[in-house]
C-alpha cells in the first residue's frame, strides 16, 4: 500500500547585505515602508514617521509613536552584529528624545547586549520600553525572499503593571479605571475586527487611538467633556497636509454623512496642528461607571465601524496634497478650501 505524499519546500536563510546592501540606503528606507513587519512582531500601531532624526551630533534612523497611546518610538538599525556603540547610541537618543520604546534592530544579538535590555527593562519604569529586535530572511527554493523578524528581548510588562499598581501615588483610580476599559476595548478590537489593531497595550490616558493606515491619520475612541466620541484625526506633523485632508471631505460632506448614516461634526481646529470629523454621544460619560462599559463599548465599535465605511465610500484618506493656497481659494493641486 502506497501513499502520496505532497512535496515540501526547504526553508533557507539569506543574508540580510543580500537583500539590503546598505543600512541607511537600503535597510531603512525600507522598514520605513514596511512598517507593519515591526508592528506586527512588537504588537503596537506603529507610525515611523521621521528617518535620520537628528540627536546632537548623532543622526536617529527611525522615530515615530504607537498610535495607540501616542507614545514616541524610536528605532535603531544595525545590519550586523550588536555591538556596543549601538548599545551607547540608543541610550543616548533615548535620552534625546525622551520615548516610551526603544527598538534596537540588529542581525543578531551578542549575549551582554541581550542582557543589558534584560537588565534596562528591569530597571526602568512601566512607561519605558526596550526591545530587541533580530533581523532575519528566509525563502523557500526559488520564492522571493521574506523578513521573518524575531524579538530577542522585551519588557516583562506584566510586572511593570503590577509594580505600578500597588503604587497608589503612580495610578489615580480614573487612570486605572482607563486602563481596564480600553483593554476591554482592545480585546473585542482584536477577536470582532482583528484589522484595525495590533495592539498589545491599554492606556492610562481617554482615549485610545488606531492607525487608519496612513501616516498622520488615525481613529481615535475617546471621553470628552461633552461626551462619548469616535474620531478621525488628521495629525501629520506638517498642519497644512492636514488641512487639504480634512478640506477633501469636507467638499463631500453631505455623502459623507450619508454614508456613515447621520450627522457629524466638521472640526478644522483653526489655530491648531491638527483636524478631525467627530461623531458623538451626547452627555458626559464618567469611566468609572462601570456598569455602563458594555453599552459604550457597543456604540464605540459599532459607530467606528461606520465611519470606517464612510471614509472607505469616499475613496479612503486623501493624498498629502502638497497646499499652497492662490488667490481663488484652491490648493496648489486644485483641491477646494474652506472660505
Amino acid at each position: 500500500m502506497t501513499s502520496s505524499v505532497a512535496p515540501l519546500g526547504r526553508l533557507t536563510t539569506v543574508p540580510a547585505r543580500q537583500v539590503w546592501p546598505h543600512e541607511a540606503l537600503n535597510f531603512t528606507p525600507w522598514l520605513l515602508a514596511n512598517v507593519d513587519v515591526l508592528s506586527d512582531l512588537l504588537g503596537m500601531d506603529l507610525a515611523l514617521e521621521v528617518a535620520e532624526h537628528p540627536v546632537g551630533d548623532f543622526s536617529l534612523d527611525l522615530m515615530g509613536r504607537d498610535e495607540a497611546t501616542g507614545q514616541t518610538v524610536i528605532v535603531e538599525n544595525q545590519l550586523e552584529i550588536s555591538d556596543h556603540t549601538h548599545l551607547g547610541q540608543i541610550l543616548t537618543y533615548a535620552a534625546g528624545t525622551d520615548p516610551t520604546t526603544i527598538v534596537w534592530v540588529a542581525t543578531g544579538f551578542r549575549p551582554e547586549h541581550r542582557a543589558a535590555l534584560d537588565w534596562l527593562n528591569d530597571r526602568t519604569d512601566e512607561n519605558t520600553r526596550f526591545f530587541g529586535v533580530e533581523i532575519h530572511v528566509v525563502r523557500i527554493g526559488n520564492s522571493e525572499p521574506a523578513p521573518a523578524f524575531r524579538l530577542i528581548a522585551q519588557p516583562n510588562d506584566w510586572g511593570k503593571q503590577v509594580r505600578a499598581a500597588t503604587a497608589a501615588s503612580d495610578t489615580s483610580d480614573r487612570a486605572r479605571a482607563y486602563w481596564d476599559f480600553w483593554d476591554r476595548f482592545r480585546n473585542r478590537l482584536l477577536a470582532e475586527h482583528p484589522g484595525w489593531t495590533s495592539s498589545t497595550q491599554s492606556t492610562k490616558s481617554s482615549w485610545f487611538s488606531k492607525s487608519a493606515g496612513v501616516s498622520g491619520v488615525t481613529f481615535a475612541s475617546t471621553f470628552t467633556r461633552q461626551g462619548l466620541a469616535v474620531q478621525l484625526v488628521f495629525e501629520d506633523p506638517n498642519p497644512d497636509i492636514n488641512t487639504a485632508r480634512f478640506n477633501a471631505l469636507h467638499a463631500v460632506k453631505d455623502q459623507f454623512e450619508t454614508s456613515f448614516g447621520g450627522p457629524l461634526l466638521w472640526e478644522d481646529l483653526e489655530g491648531r496642528k491638527s483636524t478631525r470629523v467627530t461623531a458623538m454621544l451626547e452627555g458626559y460619560r464618567d469611566v468609572t461607571d462601570q456598569s455602563s462599559w458594555p453599552e459604550w463599548l457597543d456604540w464605540l465599535i459599532e459607530t467606528e465601524g461606520h465611519l470606517r465605511a464612510a471614509l472607505a465610500a469616499a475613496g479612503g484618506v486623501p493624498p498629502a496634497y502638497p497646499v499652497s493656497t492662490d488667490a481663488e481659494g484652491t490648493g496648489a493641486e486644485g483641491l477646494p478650501t474652506d472660505g
